[in-house]
């Protein structure tokens, strides 16, 4: 099995933790134009549907690991913005992306648009198939409240 992940939500590491400190500070925002697709995962469904593939003799070849609903970085910047309770309306240049995140930027500025039809197809129940229900599961309840 060759496993392709998407952008998982882990608000302690990777794209959302860096995403995370501007919306805090009520100038999040959509990355580079906008309407790149960011396929996404949320951590806990990720483990879920590695350990559902190793456990099954019919999964071969190439693994979509990214949710069933991927969104553009507009839809999920208003989504991070919703989870904190913040506005999102500073775009994000390109640049000023690259000098935050380095190499990871051009995954977030390039984006794709990836669907799991297979781990679908072979009956895998997403626990968070939405970005409104993923974030909420990633930041918590306390979401709000953080600085």
């Amino acid at each position: 099995m060759d496993a392709r992940i998407g952008v998982i939500l882990d608000p302690a590491g990777g794209a959302l933790a860096q995403m995370l400190p501007p919306f805090r500070m009520y100038v999040g925002g959509p990355a580079g134009s906008g309407e790149q697709w960011i396929s996404w995962v949320e951590a806990s469904d990720l483990v879920s549907l590695l350990l559902f593939a190793l456990d099954r003799k019919d999964v071969s070849g190439a693994l979509d690991c990214t949710a069933p609903e991927p969104v553009t970085m507009r839809e999920l910047a208003k989504a991070i913005g919703r989870a904190l309770g913040r506005p999102s309306w500073a775009p994000v240049p390109a640049f000023a992306l690259r000098l935050m995140l380095g190499e990871v930027a051009n995954v977030i500025l390039t984006g794709q648009r990836v669907v799991p039809k297979k781990a679908l197809s072979l009956g895998f129940g997403f626990k968070y198939p939405t970005i409104d229900a993923a974030l909420s599961a990633a930041l918590g309840a306390g979401a709000h409240a953080q600085p």
